[in-house]
């Protein structure tokens, strides 16, 4: 059986990216593939419970360390029981959010440097996505587009957080360039949609269709 595609995306929270995701699943299917949408941390049982205590605005003793495990740990389970299987099946997996995330936000954002790639490592594997999509829209344009929502214990950090977490998905997006196609979200909805399908048909089309690789 012919190995699926994984393709992930990331950016800044009101980035845009659920949008995109959705767009992207239906031009996929209309292609005939079969696609298994996913979030992370979350997409399991064992990751949604782990996501309700990394996010919860009570938690605010939690540690920079405990955090970025706590990731990676939701991250192991979810390659292990939905990630790894629908690739192997010949599935396409769209994830909103990988492990890029946690190196820009617990890296970058908390500061943890390397560790963070070194603990993620064990999780993933060899299940790095075929490409990336970071939708890139700055720390203050995000903050603006979610300020009328209920904010998550990572939303509520500083505008110094969120701004050390930009410059880390900018540093991810220069050292891995063959993987990491960067998006201008701040376009409408449409004019970024073409941009992200023209990345995936030449993806797919290179690679043939029908799954196969």
């Amino acid at each position: 059986m012919a190995r699926g595609y994984f393709i992930s995306f990331e950016g800044m929270d009101g980035s845009g990216k659920s949008t995109q995701i959705r767009r992207l699943k239906q031009h996929l299917e209309g292609r005939g593939y079969d696609v298994v949408l996913t979030r992370e941390p979350g997409g399991t049982e064992i990751g949604e419970k782990i996501r309700t205590i990394i996010l919860d605005k009570d938690h605010s003793q939690m540690t920079d360390l405990t955090e970025a495990m706590l990731y990676a740990a939701s991250r192991a389970q979810h390659v292990a029981e939905v990630i790894k299987p629908a690739i192997d099946r010949g599935q396409v997996v769209i994830c909103d959010r990988f492990v890029d995330s946690s190196i820009a936000y617990q890296g970058y954002g908390r500061g943890l440097g390397d560790s963070v790639q070194k603990i993620n490592d064990y999780a993933i594997g060899d299940y790095l996505p075929d490409v990336t999509f970071l939708m890139k829209v700055k720390p203050t344009v995000s903050t603006d587009r979610i300020k009328h929502r209920e904010k998550d214990r990572i939303e509520l950090e500083p505008e110094s957080f969120h701004e050390a977490v930009y410059r880390g998905y900018e540093e991810l997006e220069h050292r891995f360039p063959e993987r990491i196609t960067a998006i201008d979200a701040t376009r409408t909805i449409e004019e970024t949609e073409r941009e992200i399908l023209k990345r995936i048909d030449r993806l797919i089309d290179r690679n043939g269709t029908n799954n196969s690789r």
